[in-house]
């Protein structure tokens, strides 16, 4: 019996990723189409593939890959938080399924959104339309429309699970109140395998989703009782817009910002399925459709929910520490330090205290974000010596106030100051490759660190004599 070929596209995806191990599994020849063949090394089918290296948006691409292919999976979309993308995305569709024509391609299966009638958000009407492309094409389409995925590397399920590790209080948009239908893993993959053998003239889109319906807020409440977080306080507000709420999970939680809002744009719609026979085209998942407690449960496998608090009390414990000390060693009330020459432009002293909580604050949770999600990725190297880094930073930073109010030495406490920016610095450098946020925060630390040493090197120069 001759074997069938899947041509799986978005294999360095999550979905498509599982898809791929799932068909090798299932008896098929798996082809990949992907730009960069070096992304699948890490993949453990990595050798069992066939993998075309090309772009999908060049049609000549897009026929090396399908040729003699008898199901392709369509997993593309432009999550990059760039402009232009439900042109780049009809583009790509496009030439995918004119491509697909012309090979004899038997069937096409694409991932959408769940979404209710009437408009849509930018990302998800996007995500439709491609389903319409799709469909119209001449090759036999099963677009499968899924809300969020429940499963350990799923983007949706990252973004609400690290939102629940990490903010134990939060203040959030009002549509955390939405119903969702979230869906396991397993069983999106199941949908997906099934979906190749759909009856032959099958062209129409499913709706796909769990047994349970929730808001977004009890998904949270569940997800912390499964983990045992204990209970989460949420309280909405009508004013946080879609875009803003990306920007803040993109600081929150690993998923990047570019990804966090076409996901939050979604959530402004509610995620419910309209049509409920899917099984009884495509048959249901082996033991029935997955809970959303039996999902977490297996996701919970492969994450470590504590590691956040864990990775926050020892960044917050080094951070307070410095703050302490620093604040032992300062005594602007002393009669040396009244008696400087100051730059008019010093801040007025109630300006240092406010500021610098602030900071300590803001440089103690970026940085456990940031080594808590390197650690996640398995870059621990990564994260123990961005921890190290930190640690020499708020050294650095409590002893400048010693050099300056207790030894009195304002041009040493200058160059202190320099190598202090320096670390801050540095530490920018390393937050940076887990978000453009966090390097913000840091970097703003980093730059009031560098004020502080022109103020201080300003002093030094006009008490020269002191």
């Amino acid at each position: 019996m001759t074997r069938r070929t899947a041509l799986v596209t978005g294999a360095t995806g999550y979905i498509g990723g599982r898809l791929a191990s799932a068909l090798l599994g299932a008896g098929w020849r798996v082809r990949v189409l992907t730009r960069d063949a070096d992304r699948l090394r890490s993949r453990s089918w990595a050798d069992d593939v066939e993998v075309v290296e090309g772009d999908a948006s060049s049609p000549e691409d897009c026929e090396r890959a399908l040729a003699g292919v008898d199901v392709a999976y369509y997993l593309l979309h432009s999550m990059d938080g760039r402009g232009g993308f439900a042109e780049r995305d009809r583009h790509l569709a496009e030439t995918f399924a004119a491509a697909a024509e012309r090979a004899g391609t038997a069937r096409l299966v694409y991932l959408g959104g769940l979404h209710p009638d009437g408009p849509l958000s930018r990302h998800l009407a996007s995500r439709v339309e491609v389903g319409e492309v799709l469909l119209r094409s001449a090759v036999p389409t099963v677009v499968l429309q899924a809300g969020v995925v429940l499963g350990a590397g799923s983007a949706s399920f990252d973004m609400l699970r690290h939102l629940t590790e990490r903010l134990p209080a939060m203040v959030a948009p009002a549509w955390l109140s939405n119903r969702v239908q979230p869906i396991a893993e397993a069983d999106v993959v199941h949908y997906l395998l099934r979906a190749a053998d759909a009856p032959a003239r099958t062209n129409r889109a499913f709706d796909v989703g769990g047994p349970d319906v929730l808001t977004y807020r009890e998904m949270m409440m569940r997800y912390a009782a499964l983990a045992g977080l204990g209970r989460r306080l949420v309280a909405t507000v009508p004013v946080l817009t879609p875009r803003l709420a990306g920007l803040w999970v993109g600081l929150v939680t690993p998923v990047r910002a570019g990804i966090a809002r076409p996901l939050v744009d979604s959530l402004v719609h509610e995620a419910v399925c309209r049509d409920a026979d899917v099984d009884d085209t495509l048959g249901a998942p082996p033991g029935g459709r997955t809970g959303f407690d039996a999902a977490v449960a297996v996701a919970l496998r492969d994450v470590d929910p504590r590691r956040w608090r864990g990775t926050l009390r020892r960044t917050a414990t080094v951070v307070g520490a410095a703050a302490v000390a620093g604040s032992l060693l300062t005594d602007p009330g002393s009669g040396w330090y009244r008696r400087l020459d100051t730059p008019s432009w010093q801040p007025p002293a109630a300006a240092f205290p406010a500021v610098w909580t602030s900071l300590y604050t803001a440089v103690a949770l970026a940085g456990a974000a940031a080594s808590a999600d390197l650690a996640e990725q398995g870059r621990h190297d990564e994260a123990k010596a961005l921890e190290r880094a930190l640690e020499a930073n708020m050294v650095l930073n409590a002893a400048w106030n010693g050099v300056f109010f207790r030894a009195h030495r304002p041009w040493l406490a200058a160059v202190e100051a320099a190598a202090l920016t320096a670390s801050g610095a540095d530490l920018t450098r390393r937050v940076r490759a887990t978000g453009s946020g966090r390097a913000a925060v840091m970097g703003g630390y980093a730059g009031w660190c560098a004020f502080a040493t022109l103020l201080t090197a300003a002093i030094a120069r006009r008490n020269r004599r002191g």
